[in-house]
């Protein structure tokens, strides 16, 4: 039987749940990615499943530091409401800045109260432990251009995805 080993293609689908055990994220159409081969997937994720077969479900305890990192309070600032632009006056909204390098990154609102508005650009489970519980769904050879790249290729286009 197949197993997840360096260089195979491996399809997984899977669900993030808080420290409360809610449901934060959920993929349940495969997401592929080459299996050592700087995917993207976190590292954990990658140990965990690594020696598994087709039909395997894995539940794996992050760390903030294994996961989505610790807060930055750097990344979070307050002003005076009067100096927001309206569409951004609400619990939720997406503001988007630019550094001088032309790096860019997304802020959430996250409060509104004494005339003031909080911005925040950490993820919004930074500094928390998190479960994830994964299936292997699929794995297969990759090709040298998915090693490569890390990720599969549509056949059809020859992009990866």
């Amino acid at each position: 039987m197949v197993t997840v080993t360096h260089n195979t293609l491996v399809y997984i689908t899977y669900s993030i749940l808080d420290s409360r055990g809610m449901v934060v994220e959920q993929h349940d159409i495969p997401v592929g990615y080459v299996q050592g081969a700087n995917s993207g997937i976190l590292p954990a994720i990658e140990a965990a499943v690594a020696g598994r077969k087709i039909g395997d479900r894995v539940e794996i305890a992050l760390s903030p530091e294994e996961g989505y990192g610790l807060r930055d309070e750097s990344l979070v600032f307050v002003d005076d409401i009067e100096n927001v632009p309206p569409e951004f006056r609400r619990i939720g909204a997406e503001v988007m800045f630019e550094n001088e390098s032309g790096e860019t990154k997304v802020f959430y609102v996250t409060a509104i109260e004494d005339g003031k508005l909080t911005l925040d650009g950490n993820p919004s489970l930074a500094g928390q432990s998190v479960t994830c519980l994964v299936n292997v769904m699929d794995i297969r050879e990759a090709t040298p251009e998915e090693i490569r790249n890390g990720r599969p290729l549509d056949v059809q286009t020859g992009t990866v995805h």
